[in-house]
């Protein structure tokens, strides 16, 4: 091992340095998220009712399609950065937490652009999927 210092056997070997980061992001997201499901919650309440055509009308309306696209974005980029850091702290196999965190960012980015794909066709055709 050596007879160096304590400090000199930890040198080097503390944060990585970019956790921070991601913390913050994951908060902001978090922020993100709750303004959009509120926008969500209170622009669903105004409706008169859920019929079908009524709720494809109102998703086809440019000021309804776009929050709804962010919110999806932002949803899956929280629930990728939250499930990131599970992964991180709870798989011990460094093989394993490799594959998982490769699935995870397909899982996301697929879920993401099949929820903005559903709200694009139904924007543009006013057609539900």
């Amino acid at each position: 091992m050596g007879s160096g210092t304590n400090i000199g056997r930890v040198r080097g070997l503390g944060s990585a340095g970019h956790g921070a980061h991601h913390w913050i992001i994951q908060r902001v997201t978090a922020i993100g998220n709750l303004l959009l499901v509120m926008w969500l919650l209170f622009s669903l309440l105004r409706l008169p009712n859920y019929e079908h055509e009524l709720m494809v009308g109102w998703l086809s309306s440019p000021l309804v399609a776009v929050p709804m696209m962010l919110m999806l974005v932002s949803i899956f980029w929280h629930l990728r950065l939250g499930l990131q850091v599970l992964i991180e702290d709870y798989v011990p196999d460094h093989g394993i937490k490799f594959g998982l965190i490769i699935f995870l960012n397909f899982f996301a980015i697929g879920g993401a652009a099949l929820g903005i794909f559903a709200v694009a066709k139904i924007a543009f055709t006013g057609v539900a999927v």
